[in-house]
């Protein structure tokens, strides 16, 4: 099996001991979960739920973008919330990037996410080369 991480300068470095996602086989990516942070400042960005979504769906897109996919090749998401009770205003948002392909999702509310924001997303994409 072959693994090869991905970098873009598109999406925030990773906070931690880990890649902003994994190109399996030449197949298959996955990304790490992506929070609201500006790649250009790597701050946290200032908004409500929608804006947080926007941002990290951003991530995600520039990191697919880099492995050599897109938003319309993921099939599965997962999505965490801080508040479920933002599930309605995160889901609009969301159906913006995923307008086309309506891959499988799980969203989960959590306790706390990194840096405190309100909305974690990861995504599994099909790379065709």
């Amino acid at each position: 099996m072959a693994l090869q991480k991905i970098l873009t300068d598109k999406a925030p470095n990773p906070i931690g001991p880990y890649s902003q996602a994994i190109l399996v086989d030449g197949k298959f990516l996955y990304t790490a979960g992506q929070i609201a942070i500006n790649p250009a400042t790597n701050q946290v960005i200032e908004g409500d739920i929608k804006a947080q979504t926007r941002q990290a769906l951003t991530n995600v897109e520039a990191i697919l973008k880099a492995g050599g996919t897109s938003l319309k090749s993921v099939f599965k998401t997962t999505v965490f919330l801080k508040d479920m009770g933002e599930f309605a205003a995160m889901n609009e948002v969301y159906a913006e990037f995923f307008s086309e392909s309506k891959p499988a999702r799980s969203t989960v509310e959590v306790a706390r996410l990194p840096k405190d924001v309100r909305v974690e997303i990861e995504a599994i994409a099909v790379v065709e080369r």
